[in-house]
Formats: structure tokens, C-alpha cells, sequence
């Protein structure tokens, strides 16, 4: 296996100084820690997260996802003048993340105002050997002359979510002139955070501590001669209230700093690499193409994918940013179950399962609010949290032109969330036939949601209605008969009935009015130009030219120009329904009413979503369109890379990532499931050459390698599998080569 990419910043530039601190953000699922510098800048976001740990900062307010404690930040100074990139001159500079270890590195040549040179070299990493540690490491060297540097570094309480404080301090001190130790509780959820983090240095060193202003901080001086470095290694630890540990989060800080800060940096990244390692033999997508962005990408995607994912818990899940910032509060979308959870589900089966499983944790809460908005069943939030309560705001931000607050409908309206977490049930056992899950946890969530849609329905002339809804395009809102929802809720249903009669757990109310509703819901189908009608207005709307709005795909521009609730009037979409519904079930329709739903709904597209180009790229793609598809592929693979320097400010585009992943297994390997048998038929790009990846199925780890001339799978289980390729079947014992 070639070495994995890494992410390059050769030049700080304080306009994408948030950018790079998401996209260059470190984690292990426990905790995330944005690529904030260890100096101080007033544009800067710190950030540093950990999975499940939310609150509100009063009772009227949003639960978020809560901005701990920093454990990086350092104020150093040198000769007594402060060291920043934005005063003396900066000979060299260059930060790297190295994916392959889950490394941040930083190295700076600086000339003070005496002219004096110096270089600075920054290094951390999260764990993924002990998820709770957190290490960083700084080295200073005096190229000129003899001098001397003073850093205060420790735990730094002054953070917050833009403001609002949502910590309380409880308790700070030093043990053994060593070890700083804190303890937070959040003002409203109640969870403790104890963090503890010591500085390793040299004995020539005077260290002293002091305490004020929400700071604990070590106050290390040291000479520095020259040519010599000096070295300060820091090892932190993190613990809360809500950890699977039978230890007080206080006690079990300071004894995991206690048993690791002897060990040293070195030794302690040297241990994470090894896991680190594992993941990419384990998971790593190959692609040979003739742009280097390609393969640099999809290592990009799968490295914040596993950052991002609590795969060690599972009441927690995915928030649609990850653990890289504060954007959308934290909060946990559909994304996880339709663009995040198949990469797991496809590599590693037992975390897909544990993202489902959160959504049983919280049945109960959905059939609450199911039961409060008038429904029968489970009805989940749009965006929830650690409690699984809705957690999506009441208003959206106000419009500055008009002065006012605009309600937002999702928590009201955006019903399809249902059906897709049945969805992602439903492909989870399609691919492990894991039944003891799915007779339990898995029928359970498919009988509530099958309730609710059949609750959900309004009975027009015989024919059952879904009406007011917003599909995932959420720039049509309050529309009936939305394609996407119909067909998914008809598939929920369906399958609830099936599961039900497979493991003979029959109810017959349950049997009567989910038959009752499969014999009658309205299903749009294609009219006379083929076109599916993305709901029962959408192709009644007038049209405008959308060139000018897809030239800025992705900034909401439309707005400025019109107003929501006009643009909800005309055939204008963030993200194309029907183009969605396609990719889910590619054999709902033929493929000549594929491709021209394609056409259609790309016209009107102008991809204000994260989640769209990606998805586009697939239908493209099965429809033999590859050079569009590649294309596609290509622009959603810069959302967070591009070089738009305020992309990805409050955080990376989580689903997006997964999205990048689906786009190469699902749209140019164009691997479908049908019958219980995997098909491939692929489609790849002129510029690719060859494309490998591991692929899990029904128990057995495959690993597919594809050019345009053939086709290898190998298998490495005994078990034995039946394969698909280009129409012709396989029954694989150990290895197929197919020519294409």
C-alpha cells in the first residue's frame, strides 16, 4: 500500500485560518480537536469536543455541543517579545496533517524584531490507541544566538460556544508540582469533564503555576543556547460523567496522565500510529488516476470519517460536522444513517449497528414526539442529541433586511428522516443477516416507523396522500405527495410487514393498515416525457435561468435575491429528490426514465447542498455518463479542499465525506445489491487507471481491484459468495479475474 496523503498549508493566511482548523482537525471518535495554532489569534476558533457531551446555555436555548476546555494553546515568548506569525518575518513555514499516523505537525522560521532567527516545530495527535489522551509537543531552537523563552500553557476554561459559557468550574489544583488537574460541570445536562495535562521538560527548566480568570497555566522559562533545542512535551487526558469507565472522571484524568506522561510523545503516537495503520490496510480506497486530487480526496474523506464517528459507544452518533466544530449545534441529521453509516456498514458491520442502535435507544422519545404532533408510531427528530429529544431551533437567523425571525419547518415537516433510518435498518441486515438484531432492535424501529406513516397519510378519494412535507430538497417546503418521501415511507412499510412475517412476530392490526396502505399510496410515476414529479406542484412552477446561481453552487446566492418563500414557488432545488430516490433504489425505473430524470433535475439544480453533487455523480455514473459523473465527483470532492478560504469554517461537511466514498463504490465500481446477490458493473473514469477497495459482505471481507480491462475479486473467508459481474455469475471460492 502506497503511503496515504497528506493535507499541506505552506503559508498562513489569516482568511482561511478557520478553514484549516477544521479541515486539518485531529480526533478518534471520543473526542475532536480543531487545527487551531498553539499561539493566540483573535480570528482563530478554538474547539475541542467530545461525543456526546451537549447542553443548553439556558432553558429557552438550542442543546449544543459543548467547546471544552483547551489544552493547546501556548503563549510563548522569546527574548521577551511574543511569538506570532503576523509580527517579524516568517523565513519558512509549513504545516502538515498526516493522515497515515493521525499527526499534526507544524515548523516555523522565524526572525524576531532584533533579527534574530528561530524555528519552531509544533507536533499533537488524539489517541486512537487510549481515546482519552490528548499530546502535543513543541521544540524550540535558537539558530543566531543565545536567548531565552518563557510558554505558558495548561487548561484554559476561557473558551466557549461563540460566547455562550456552558461550563462551571468545580474544582482546579496542581498535584505534585506536576500534574494540572480541572473539573467542569455543564450549567444545564449536568456531565462532569475532568481534564488533567502535564508539561514534560528539561530539569534546567523553572516551572511555576498560577491560577485566575477561568486558567489554570504552567509558566515554563528555559535558556536557550544555540543550535541546541529545547523540547516541551505535554500529555493530556480527558474524562467525563458519561464514559464507560467504572473510575470518577477526576481520578481516572489525573491517573492516565500519571501512568503516560513518562512514556513521552514519541513512544505514545508510536502506539496510535500502529492503530492508525490498521484502519488503512483495513479500509483505504487505491485509486491510480491521472489526477493526484482524486486518491488525496477520498484519503481525506475516510480519515474524517473515522474521526468523526463514536464507533467505541453506542448512544452516541454522527453530528452533521463531525467533531470539528460547532456548526448546526452538534446535532445528529439524517445524514449519518444515508451517507455516513454505508462506509461503516460496507467496511466494519458492528459500527454500522451501533449507529442504529442509538436510534433504538431513543424509540421512546420518537414515539413521544409522534404522539404530541398527532401521529401514531415513531416520529424522530431532525436533529437531535444525547437525549434524542428534537433539538432543532424554532427560528432560523434573523433577516437582517426584514428584522425578523423566519420559523424553521424541518422539526415540523421533514418527515422523510423516518423512513431513511428504516432504510438504513434494512440495508444493515441485507448485508450482515444479522437476525438477532434485526428480530429485535430492527423490527422494533421498522413496526413504530411503519406506524407513523400510516398515521401520517390523508385519505383523498381512496387514494392515500402524504401532504405537507419537505423532502431533502429543502428548497420546496410544505409540498404534498414529495416522490422521495412516498416511495421511501411504500419501502418501510413494505419491509415491516416482511420482517415481521420472517420472524413470526404477526400483528394483525398492524398487518390490516400496513396492507391497506401499500394497496393505496399515492406513488408518483412518470409522466409523458418520462419525468417523475418531484411532488404534486413542483412541475406547475414557473422556471427562471438557474447559470448565474450554479456558477456559486453551494452559497445559498439565490437568497439574496429572492426570498424563500419565492423560491419555494418556482422549479428550483437545493438538492434533486428525485435524483436521490434514483441512487437509493436503482431499479425502480428504466433506465431511460433514469437518465432523463437525471437531465431534468440537474437543470434545476443549483447544488446549494453539500449532499447533492456526489449523489448526482452516481445516477450519472450507472447511466454510462462518465465524464459528467467524474466531474460531479470531482466538485463535491472540494467542498471542504476547494479553495474557497471560508468553506468549512464551523466545521467539516460530514456527509459530504461519506458522500465522496458512496460516489467511487456505488457510482464507478457500480456495485448494487439485487436479490440477495452483489452485482458489479463498473464505470470508471478515462482518467482513473485503477481502482481497489475492501468491500464487506454478509460475512465476508472481499477485496475488488478494477481496471478497464478486468475485474479481480479476492476473498478472505471461506464462506461461499455469489457475485455478479457485467451480468454474467460467479459463485467465488477463493479469487475471480473477469474481463470486461
Amino acid at each position: 500500500m502506497n503511503e496515504v496523503n497528506v493535507i499541506n498549508e505552506n503559508k498562513f493566511d489569516l482568511q482561511s485560518i478557520n478553514k484549516y482548523a477544521t479541515i486539518m482537525a485531529l480526533g478518534n471518535g471520543y473526542l475532536g480537536l480543531r487545527a487551531s495554532h498553539e499561539e493566540y489569534y483573535s480570528e482563530q476558533t478554538r474547539g475541542m469536543y467530545v461525543a456526546g457531551v451537549y447542553n443548553k446555555f439556558t432553558s429557552n436555548d438550542v442543546t449544543e455541543i459543548v467547546n471544552l476546555p483547551d489544552l493547546i494553546g501556548m503563549k510563548i515568548e522569546i527574548n521577551g517579545e511574543i511569538f506570532s506569525v503576523l509580527t517579524g518575518e516568517i523565513l519558512s513555514y509549513e504545516r502538515i496533517l498526516n493522515m497515515q499516523k493521525g499527526e499534526l505537525t507544524r515548523e516555523v522560521v522565524w526572525k524576531n524584531k532584533d533579527g534574530n532567527r528561530f524555528c519552531l516545530k509544533f507536533q499533537r495527535f488524539a489517541s486512537k490507541d487510549n481515546l482519552h489522551l490528548l499530546a502535543s509537543k513543541i521544540t524550540v531552537i535558537s539558530l543566531d544566538c543565545d536567548a531565552s523563552v518563557k510558554i505558558t500553557t495548561g487548561i484554559d476554561a476561557q473558551t466557549s460556544n461563540f460566547g455562550k459559557q456552558h461550563l462551571l468550574e468545580e474544582n482546579i489544583r496542581v498535584i505534585d508540582k506536576k500534574v494540572m488537574h480541572a473539573v467542569y460541570r455543564t450549567t444545564e445536562s449536568n456531565h462532569t469533564i475532568a481534564l488533567a495535562t502535564s508539561c514534560n521538560v528539561p530539569s534546567t527548566s523553572d516551572v511555576s503555576f498560577v491560577a485566575k480568570n477561568r486558567q489554570l497555566m504552567a509558566i515554563i522559562k528555559q535558556d536557550l543556547t544555540v543550535d541546541q533545542p529545547f523540547e516541551l512535551e505535554k500529555i493530556s487526558a480527558i474524562y467525563t460523567s458519561i464514559d464507560k469507565v467504572e473510575e470518577e472522571p477526576a481520578q481516572a484524568s489525573i491517573q492516565a496522565v500519571q501512568d503516560n506522561k513518562s512514556t513521552g510523545y514519541d513512544r505514545l503516537l508510536e502506539s496510535s500510529a500502529i492503530k492508525w495503520n490498521h484502519f488503512w490496510e483495513q479500509k483505504r480506497v487505491c485509486i491510480s488516476s491521472k489526477e493526484e486530487i482524486d486518491q488525496i480526496a477520498i484519503d481525506f474523506s475516510l480519515y474524517h470519517i473515522e474521526i468523526m464517528t463514536p464507533s467505541h459507544d453506542d448512544r452516541f452518533s454522527v453530528g452533521a460536522k463531525g467533531l470539528t466544530g460547532e456548526g448546526y449545534k452538534g446535532h445528529v441529521f439524517w445524514d449519518t444513517e444515508i451517507f455516513i453509516a454505508p462506509f461503516h456498514l460496507f467496511t466494519e458491520p458492528e459500527v454500522a449497528r451501533k449507529l442504529l442502535t442509538y436510534r433504538y435507544l431513543h424509540i421512546k422519545e420518537a414515539k413521544d414526539k409522534a404522539t404530541k404532533n398527532g401521529y401514531a408510531g415513531a416520529l424522530f427528530p431532525w436533529e437531535s442529541a444525547y437525549s434524542g429529544m428534537e433539538e432543532t431551533p424554532e427560528y432560523a437567523a434573523i433577516n437582517i433586511l426584514t428584522g425578523t425571525r423566519q420559523k424553521v419547518a424541518s422539526a415540523i415537516a421533514e418527515h422523510h428522516i423516518v423512513a431513511d433510518i428504516a432504510f438504513a435498518v434494512c440495508q444493515y441486515y441485507e448485508n450482515t443477516l444479522d437476525d438477532v438484531f434485526m428480530a429485535n432492535e430492527g423490527l422494533e424501529l421498522l413496526k413504530e416507523t411503519a406506524r407513523f406513516w400510516i398515521s401520517r397519510t390523508t385519505d383523498e378519494n381512496e387514494v392515500l396522500s402524504i401532504n405537507d412535507v419537505i423532502g431533502p430538497d429543502e428548497y420546496t417546503e410544505h409540498i404534498n405527495n414529495n416522490a422521495y418521501t412516498n416511495y421511501m415511507a411504500y419501502y418501510n412499510v413494505q419491509q415491516a410487514l416482511c420482517y415481521m412475517e420472517k420472524y413470526n412476530k404477526i400483528e394483525e392490526d398492524l398487518i390490516k393498515s400496513g396492507n391497506d396502505f401499500l394497496n393505496r399510496l399515492y406513488l408518483p410515476q412518470p409522466n409523458e416525457d418520462k419525468i417523475i414529479p418531484q411532488d404534486d406542484t413542483f412541475l406547475l412552477k414557473p422556471e427562471i435561468d438557474l447559470s448565474i446561481y450554479k456558477q456559486t453552487q453551494g452559497s445559498q446566492a439565490i437568497l439574496f435575491d429572492y426570498s424563500r418563500q419565492e423560491v419555494n414557488e418556482m422549479q428550483i432545488l437545493k438538492q434533486a429528490d428525485v435524483v436521490m430516490l434514483l441512487y437509493l433504489f436503482p431499479n425502480l425505473f428504466d433506465e431511460d426514465v433514469v437518465k432523463k430524470n437525471l437531465h431534468y433535475y440537474e437543470e434545476h439544480t443549483i447544488h446549494d447542498s453539500s449532499l447533492s453533487k456526489a449523489i448526482h455523480a452516481i445516477v450519472a455514473a450507472r447511466c454510462g455518463e462518465k465524464e459528467n459523473a467524474y466531474r460531479l465527483f470531482q466538485e463535491a470532492c472540494l467542498i471542504d479542499l476547494g479553495p474557497n478560504p471560508k468553506s468549512s469554517d464551523e466545521g467539516i461537511h460530514a456527509a459530504s465525506l461519506g458522500a465522496n466514498w458512496l460516489a467511487t463504490i456505488f457510482g464507478f465500481a457500480n456495485i448494487t445489491v439485487d436479490a440477495n446477490k452483489l452485482k458489479i458493473n463498473p464505470n470508471l473514469p478515462k482518467n482513473w487507471d485503477k481502482l481497489f477497495f475492501p468491500f464487506h459482505w454478509q460475512g465476508t471481507n472481499l477485496k475488488i481491484s478494477i481496471t478497464h480491462e478486468s475485474i479481480t475479486v479476492t476473498k478472505q473467508t471461506d464462506a461461499e459468495v455469489a457475485i455478479e459481474i457485467n451480468g454474467e455469475l460467479f459463485n467465488l471460492t477463493d479469487q475471480i479475474i473477469a474481463s470486461l
